[in-house]
């Protein structure tokens, strides 16, 4: 038996607009990122040395990203 694709399921993925308000994920790891202004992008919360907030060693943690959560 076969079941039907729904069209949310052939849609390419996309985490947000560029509306700051919105849910951005880092397309690398997962994490959710926070906008900053002054940055003009979206940053890990709280990176460290190169961890995110949970403590995992991430390449792009002290990277800026863009709203599809794409390290720039």
């Amino acid at each position: 038996m076969t079941y039907p694709v729904h069209a949310a399921e052939t849609a390419p993925a996309v985490a947000a607009t560029a509306d700051p308000g919105r849910t951005v994920v880092c397309s690398a790891c997962g994490c959710r990122l926070h906008h900053a202004e002054d940055l003009a992008g979206w940053t890990h919360f709280a990176p460290v040395s190169g961890r995110d907030a949970r403590g995992c060693q991430v390449a792009c943690a002290d990277q800026v990203h863009d709203a599809r959560g794409i390290s720039l």
